[in-house]
């Protein structure tokens, strides 16, 4: 009865190890399915059907591999990934990459935040041009009178939104015998629609963004843990490893699993009734309703809102850590606003950027799937910085990249610039 008893007590423990370990993570998983990510997989699933489905599977191991070299580079050097780069590499290659990351955030900010509105609007029928600002004050407000532990706890749980799409998926009732074989026999079409699709996809899960912002969440949780100093926060333990791999895997398990269901749920429906052409998100969710039904409609729609939550502030928040690290500014969400003025500007900035976008009649949500396909361009220079510096000891010291985690990024920024290669030579 006893070795019953603590079998089971060790079972339990080891569970809420587990999810006491899931954080930075998970976040920026749950953070790379937002509105432009589902605008890409939905495209994907109503143009191609099933047959992309195998590139869920393609795509974990490579976004695995560079996010958890990111989250390695913010533990064992307590910096961010522009402040690395600041100290190992000229300022035009600094400023090149931070220059990439603030525009395509603004652009994904604005589209994100039109995403959103237009949600809000099929759910309540008030037009979106009221959601907009109402969001946009909404998440300003969190990240400015809100502390880090509290932000990152909300969006913790904001990361079970995504279940929805997994829901949505077995209403759409799908012929899982071509689901299967889609799954695990990958099958390529020769054209550029296809190519830019598969650059979109690549591009919408392996995020610039997300390895600016995995790599300052680290260091965020160190400060939280009283680390305050980057003489502190240097070095990691096997143990901090161990527990960021758990967290990076589980999140990016996640981020790509919610991107199959997605492309399945279309496929099922839309390519499926003849619907193979749409441009956004919205246009998905309103072509499921008579398909699928109310409730795969209206789980669609909730989550496009609960993701933009999640994925707005995880922009705003990386293009702040990237030019705070860049020019030496104090900045930390942990801060008040008050004693890192400069780094919440760039977050209210780059915000009310975003707003400008859908106000001055750019339609940024229907760019959504482009702003895709540009990260996918732009993302593999970024790559090579990383695997780089992650393969240096005068920056890792002992815990520099193991031989695989380097195969797989080098392998990562290959079959990105050949996809893109490939998409403007068949263009």
């Amino acid at each position: 009865m006893r070795k019953k008893t603590e079998s089971k007590h060790q079972s339990t423990d080891r569970v809420g190890r587990f999810f006491a370990d899931l954080g930075p993570g998970l976040i920026t998983g749950a953070a790379d399915d937002d509105p432009s990510g589902i605008s890409t997989y939905s495209v994907t699933g109503a143009s191609f059907g099933y047959m992309p489905l195998w590139t869920a599977l393609f795509s974990f191991p490579l976004m695995a591999a560079v996010q958890l070299m990111c989250a390695r580079l913010g533990l064992v050097t307590g910096r961010g990934l522009a402040g690395v780069v600041r100290r190992n590499y000229p300022r035009s290659v600094l400023w090149g990459a931070c220059a990439l990351l603030i525009v395509a955030n603004v652009f994904n900010i604005g589209a994100d935040l039109g995403g959103m509105a237009e949600a809000t609007e099929m759910m309540t029928g008030i037009k979106s041009y009221f959601w907009t600002p109402l969001y946009t004050l909404l998440i300003i407000s969190l990240l400015l009178y809100s502390s880090y532990r509290h932000i990152a706890r909300i969006f913790k749980w904001l990361t079970l939104i995504l279940f929805a799409y997994i829901v949505a998926a077995f209403l759409a009732r799908p012929d899982w015998h071509l689901v299967l074989s889609a799954t695990f026999m990958p099958r390529i079409e020769w054209s550029s629609a296809f190519l830019a699709t598969f650059v979109g996809i690549l591009g919408t899960t392996i995020s610039p963004y997300l390895f600016f912002w995995q790599a300052s969440q680290e260091v965020e949780d160190q400060r939280a843990q009283g680390k305050i100093t980057v003489e502190q926060r240097k070095g990691a333990t096997v143990k901090e490893l161990r527990a960021a791999r758990t967290d990076v895997l589980t999140g990016m398990f996640f981020s790509n699993l919610v991107m199959y269901f997605i492309i399945l749920t279309t496929a099922a429906t839309l390519h499926a009734h003849g619907q193979t052409h749409i441009e956004t998100a919205r246009e998905a969710a309103e072509a499921l309703r008579p398909l699928a039904g109310n409730g795969a409609y209206l789980l669609f729609t909730l989550g496009l809102i609960g993701t933009g939550m999640l994925a707005v502030p995880v922009l705003a928040g990386s293009a702040a850590y990237a030019v705070a690290e860049a020019k030496q500014w104090r900045g930390t969400l942990e801060d008040r606003p008050s004693l890192s003025r400069k780094f919440y500007a760039v977050v209210a900035v780059s915000m009310v950027l975003g707003l400008v976008l859908d106000f001055v009649g750019f339609n940024a949500v229907k760019m959504l799937f482009y702003s895709a396909v540009l990260n996918g361009v732009l993302a593999p220079p970024l790559i090579v910085l990383v695997v780089l510096l992650t393969s240096k000891p005068e920056v890792m010291g002992t815990r520099v990249s193991s031989r695989l985690l380097r195969y797989f990024g080098w392998a990562t920024a290959a079959v990105m610039t050949a996809a893109a290669v490939g998409m403007f030579a068949t263009t």
